[in-house]
């Protein structure tokens, strides 16, 4: 899988890619993750990427021009399977989602982070998914680049040394998971449910999927229809 991610904020990124479970998905060759800076395809002496809005609107709204260099350049090299914009009125990201992209072989595609203000031509013309990972709004959309890109990548087989873990993850059944314990067995008073100590397996995966529907029929009901 090749990741390859447009923002004018790469040093935001940069550390988060370079550690832990995605810094060991490109050590392996399992996936590639590139993060391009736009500011790199604006032409003029100031390297300027927004202008102010026809109509007389506040803010500020990204130009055209450097987006469609960048993206032109890209699908020069390759072909992408998606073009995603992270976008607030896009489709909610969710558990499935994330497992039917990382299922994807040789998988590309390039992620345009979300601005608050673009020229909304770019929309029409190049992107061809658009993603919200919640209903709130944040400064840029780096975060939400990397919240997709993490979720997408950490289940790539491979990735996690005990690809069961990833199976048993919340919301991959469409129910909370189950609580979890390790030594030692009594703390303060505090105890591990008896049947977690008794080795019987049959039990245990009786008792998870009980903690599994209580815990989401408390927390979470909506999953559950």
């Amino acid at each position: 899988m090749r990741i390859d991610i447009i923002t004018v904020l790469p040093e935001m990124l940069e550390g988060f890619f370079n550690c832990s479970i995605m810094s060991r998905a490109q050590k392996k060759g399992i996936a590639e993750i590139h993060i391009h800076n736009l500011r790199d395809y604006a032409y003029d002496r100031y390297r300027k990427v927004d202008d102010y809005p026809f109509g007389g609107f506040a803010g500020m709204v990204m130009k055209i021009e450097p987006i469609d260099r960048c993206i032109s350049a890209l699908k020069a090299e390759r072909e992408y399977d998606e073009i995603i914009f992270t976008s607030p009125d896009g489709e909610q990201f969710n558990q499935p989602m994330a497992n039917s992209l990382s299922l994807r072989k040789e998988f590309n595609y390039s992620m345009l982070a979300d601005f608050k203000g673009i020229d909304y031509r770019i929309r029409e013309h190049f992107i061809t998914k658009e993603i919200s990972i919640g209903d709130y709004v944040l400064t840029g959309g780096e975060l939400a680049a990397a919240v997709i890109a993490d979720a997408v990548v950490r289940i790539i087989p491979g990735v996690i040394s005990d690809e069961q873990s990833a199976l048993s993850d919340s919301f991959q059944d469409n129910l909370l998971a189950a609580p979890v314990y390790t030594r030692p067995a009594e703390y303060k008073g505090w105890q591990v449910p008896d049947v977690l100590l008794s080795g019987h397996e049959a039990k245990i995966k009786e008792w998870e999927l009980q903690q599994s529907l209580e815990r989401t029929q408390r927390l979470r009901p909506d999953l559950l229809k």
